[in-house]
């Protein structure tokens, strides 16, 4: 498996306006130490690592991206033998492929997609060959690279590619029959037609991702709400308010179960979000600006600043216009 530290730390690196020489004085390490880790000559140590995450402000997201030497020699192993993927080895992808979720509430997109695309390519590559017990458990983490994958490029309106690693993600998915995994990856597919301004896409898409089997209740709150604003730019108001109705009656049944790990966002706050994109749809104004603004208040600090709260943030502008 690549180790991408480098690549990584190098492009968020120039994204906060630090130079290798002013990176090396900053975090008071040897330049020349610091300029073989940022080329991918040399693993950094944990302390390089975590003064890096520390000057561009990772949250540790970007430490998190070092394998430890016992992990970085089973994921090895593994490549070279698929048949023997074991519980270990799938539990450090999992933590690399969490590391690089944490680095989207952060980090700009761009400074991220190469090193996360080369990490799919690897991990789905290595699920075409394993074999064993382990292998649904190694599919999860591929689909959910390849559906991350996918939602990155979304963020940078590389709609093709974003659409094809959906598939991808929503193929695995379905051959391990993981709803939530398959859901979040057509609500992706919506968020690609929303981008689009495309109302049928983002009716069709977020339904489909709502009436998945195995989806999670938070899931199909957020999916139904946005198709309802899918289907009330439409002009289908009651249907689209049946569906505001709808989630609503589900909001009892999400709260009394976790949201998915591999979906930890979608906490009430963040659909009173998805609530208020539905209400500003049917042009309910005031409403639309209360759930607007308590959801992104109520996202957590690491959020806070997230390039897709963007389009939230602007829909809210657009609510208190037409109040």
């Amino acid at each position: 498996m690549n180790d991408d530290f480098g690549d990584v730390a190098r492009r968020a690196l120039t994204e906060h306006g630090y130079s290798i020489r002013a990176a090396s004085k900053a975090i008071n390490y040897d330049m020349g130490y610091l300029s073989r880790v940022l080329s991918g000559k040399q693993s950094p140590s944990p302390n390089l690592a975590k003064a890096m995450d520390d000057l561009v402000g990772a949250q540790g997201a970007l430490a998190g991206l070092v394998l430890n030497p016992d992990d970085r020699g089973r994921v090895a192993r593994s490549t070279q033998h698929p048949s023997r993927v074991d519980a270990a080895t799938v539990e450090a992808l999992a933590s690399v492929l969490s590391a690089y979720r944490r680095l989207d509430d952060t980090a700009n997109p761009r400074t991220i997609i190469p090193a996360t695309l080369a990490q799919m390519k690897e991990i789905t590559g290595l699920l075409k060959r394993a074999r064993g017990e382990h292998r649904d458990a190694l599919a999860e983490v591929a689909s959910e690279f390849a559906q991350f994958g996918g939602w990155m490029l979304a963020q940078v309106r590389r709609d093709k590619e974003a659409e094809a690693l959906l598939g991808q993600a929503l193929g695995i998915a379905d051959d391990i029959g993981n709803g939530t995994l398959a859901a979040q990856a057509l609500n992706f597919r919506g968020y690609i037609t929303r981008q689009q301004g495309n109302h049928q896409g983002i009716a069709r898409w977020f339904s489909a991702a709502a009436l998945t089997p195995g989806a999670h209740p938070a899931q199909r709150i957020g999916d139904t709400l946005q198709a309802a604003a899918g289907f009330a730019a439409l002009g289908e108001l009651s249907r689209a308010l049946h569906m505001v109705e709808e989630a609503e009656r589900l909001t009892g049944k999400a709260a009394a179960v976790p949201p998915p790990g591999t979906a930890y966002w979608l906490t009430p706050e963040f659909n009173r979000i998805n609530l208020g994109l539905s209400t500003l749809a049917l042009r309910r104004y005031d409403e639309a600006v209360d759930h607007l603004t308590t959801g992104l208040a109520g996202l957590p600090a690491e959020l806070q600043g997230a390039l897709w709260t963007n389009e939230h943030r602007e829909a809210l502008k657009r609510a208190r216009e037409a109040q």
